[in-house]
């Protein structure tokens, strides 16, 4: 390399599952060679389903069209603010004003660097939950700021310990992540949550923001930030249509809140692309039409797939919330678990049982650690997988325990 990579890149590695899938690829090429079968990948959270056939309708129909091919505004099309708002007073019961209080983005990933730059200096500090999705930690550290993580905790129902934030040196904390419902763990919100996290946020001048893209799965009462007293004043939102609407590689996402301060986000996302392209955000607002009994087919079957993992990990021997939401099921591994013995006692007990499965079963589910300290002794499963492959999986792990 002719010359030296930005110094804030070195606080940062290629993504986990970047690197992991690319481990994935060469044991399988070993595996095929030696006629074994692929691994099974229950690791990534990529929904495996179709979108609303009238989404796809909408944008092969408007991709055909000669005027569609342009740039586009940077804040959107009007139907597509426009469905965000009513998808939101409709199911979140949360009013927004299409014009000034939603801005859409690339997925919502990409709302998570834009927020970080909009409104992080350098030496500015960031809460970040303990386990935690790692991109917020990421982008932290690439716009230079102190990360202060917060720890969530199974005997608390992985919901933040206030009394224990209070407590915290607060002073420089521009900005708190939250996500609720919770990736890893699956723990859900509640009003009283958004009351308390609006409340400190106001008390401490700190701008919560929380991301909120499974807020459909497994979850019959879908709740917003935003819905708080006093939210709009110090809150933002993320948004997706990827796990609500099996559109993950549409990438069409969205971030809400106050007028001020989403024109301080689209301040940085203007220099940073030239628009949506006008057939997906048209696709999008087929989408966010649909009716309650699409998210009754799609928790129907992501209901079967909980079922399915919940037996693995009765057969592995974690233990696990049985009503947990989204799209993943989040296990705990005991010291005495079997599936230790033989593994290197330097690693957390997840990574052991996780490298155990990958290597002799030829399974692979993500362990807990890479969402944070707090995750050391817990495995994750992704449900964005059919029954029977999980069936498939489940009688895998089984042959090694026998053994």
């Amino acid at each position: 390399m002719i010359i030296k990579p930005a110094q804030r890149t070195q606080s940062v590695k290629e993504y986990y599952f970047s690197r992991k899938l690319k481990e994935i690829d060469s044991l399988n090429s070993g595996r095929k060679a030696a006629g074994a079968d692929k691994i099974v990948n229950l690791g990534i959270g990529a929904p495996d389903g179709m979108p609303p056939a009238q989404a796809i309708k909408a944008l092969t129909d408007s991709a055909a069209l000669s005027g569609n091919h342009a740039y586009q505004s940077y804040i959107g099309i009007p139907e597509l603010r426009e469905a965000f708002a009513s998808w939101y007073g409709r199911y979140y019961k949360t009013d927004l004003d299409p014009e000034t209080e939603i801005q859409p983005l690339v997925g919502s990933k990409e709302g998570i660097l834009l927020i970080s730059l909009a409104f992080v200096d350098k030496g500015d500090k960031v809460l970040v939950p303990d386990p935690g999705y790692p991109t917020y930690s990421s982008a932290s550290k690439l716009v230079e700021a102190e990360i202060v993580t917060y720890d969530l905790k199974e005997e608390n129902h992985w919901l933040p310990d206030f009394e224990a934030l209070e407590k915290q040196d607060l002073s420089g904390v521009k900005i708190m992540w939250t996500n609720y419902p919770h990736m890893p763990t699956g723990a859900k919100a509640t009003p009283e949550l958004y009351q308390r996290l609006a409340d400190f946020g106001n008390r401490h001048n700190i701008l919560i923001v929380n991301d909120n893209p499974y807020s459909f799965i497994l979850n019959d009462n879908p709740l917003s930030l935003l819905a708080a007293d006093g939210a709009k004043k110090c809150c933002l939102e993320l948004n997706s249509l990827s796990k609500a609407y099996n559109m993950s590689g549409w990438r069409i996402g969205m971030a809400a809140g106050s007028s001020e301060l989403i024109s301080q986000v689209l301040k940085v996302k203007s220099q940073m692309d030239s628009g949506m392209f006008k057939p997906l955000q048209l696709a999008a607002v087929e989408a966010l039409s649909m009716e309650p009994e699409w998210f009754a087919s799609l928790n129907a079957e992501y209901s079967l797939r909980r079922a399915a993992a919940g037996k693995i990990f009765d057969a592995i021997g974690a233990a696990y919330d049985k009503e947990s939401c989204g799209m993943f099921l989040w296990g705990r591994i005991d010291n005495d678990n079997p599936l230790l013995e033989g593994t290197d006692p330097a690693k957390c007990p997840g990574e052991r049982v996780s490298d155990n499965i990958l290597y002799n079963a030829g399974v692979f589910i993500t362990p807990g650690l890479i969402f944070g300290k707090n995750g050391n002794d817990y495995i994750r499963i992704s449900l964005c997988a059919p029954v029977d492959v999980l069936e498939d999986a489940g009688r895998k792990i089984e042959k090694i325990l026998k053994k």
